[in-house]
């Protein structure tokens, strides 16, 4: 994706202020793009507006504010008083739904220790208020971007693409090693797959494979370069990431230097013969 038509989107989705239907709204516009690539893109900006508006949602007269409003509403709104709360206020339902149940627990002005309110947020029929615990639920239900059920779907979309590659370098018959076959090596940073004979894609070799199912922006980007890519480089030499949702055209601005990117695993790519492999070095 050219960064001109994702900075469009971008502006598009922020007109519609992130909201929990803007992908669906998207689609109607960039029906050229994958539902998955649009949710990708939306999420990862929801996600950097959440960390900037923290303190704006964190400060004690704020969720003093916050808590009061919940206890005003608590009977005498219908259901889902929580949840328009949250819509009217800009914050991720799961967000404020945990503002609200950090003030529930708290006691003699301590505040709740941090596992037990996960462990509520993860099982609310631990709550001891059947209200709370049913708008705390609705809230999470409800958050397309933010909370406990998002991060389980993350991972599992994760590990699904993971799995897909796994899929594909086998019926390649390309010989691999993965994560816990080089942890249990020795080597703390890993790649998803280290490749035990290279192969070339488009004239650049590639010595190991990393699967991220995500838009490959650029402040995500930047950071798995800083934090993974460069390390896996250093150890194993020039590789491949796959970014399966698309990424920022212009980014892919390392393949001279080492680092491929891709949005899907290649089909023309060519096997390096074990002369080759030597010179590359291997495990």
């Amino acid at each position: 994706m050219k960064l001109d038509l994702y900075g469009e989107v971008l502006q598009q989705a922020e007109k519609l202020n992130l909201s929990r239907n803007c992908v669906k709204e998207l689609q109607l516009k960039y029906v050229n793009i994958s539902e998955e690539t649009l949710y990708s893109i939306v999420s990862q900006a929801y996600q950097r507006y959440t960390k900037k508006a923290h303190s704006r949602h964190h400060s004690a007269d704020t969720v003093n504010r916050y808590y009061q409003a919940y206890i005003d509403a608590a009977y005498t709104e219908p259901p889902g008083f929580l949840l328009r709360q949250a819509d009217a206020l800009s914050i991720a339902p799961a967000l404020l739904a945990r503002i609200i149940l950090q003030q529930h627990l708290a006691s003699d002005e301590k505040p709740a220790p941090k596992q037990v309110v996960a462990q509520m947020m993860k099982d609310t029929s631990k709550l001891d208020d059947p209200l709370l615990a049913h708008e705390v639920h609705l809230c999470i239900l409800e958050d397309v971007y933010y909370g406990p059920i998002v991060e389980s779907i993350r991972r599992s979309i994760g590990c699904e693409y993971e799995f897909k590659l796994h899929q594909t370098l086998k019926n390649y018959n390309i010989a691999f090693l993965g994560e816990d076959d080089m942890r249990e090596r020795g080597f703390d940073k890993t790649p998803d797959f280290k490749l035990q004979i290279p192969i070339a894609v488009g004239g650049y070799v590639v010595n190991w494979i990393e699967s991220k199912a995500s838009f490959g922006d650029n402040e995500n980007h930047q950071c798995y370069l800083k934090d993974q890519f460069w390390s896996y480089w250093n150890r194993f030499g020039p590789g491949l990431v796959i970014y399966w949702f698309g990424f920022i055209d212009e980014l892919d601005t390392n393949r001279d230097k080492g680092i491929l990117l891709c949005d899907r695993f290649p089909e023309n790519f060519v096997r390096l013969d074990s002369a080759d492999s030597e010179k590359q070095g291997s495990l």
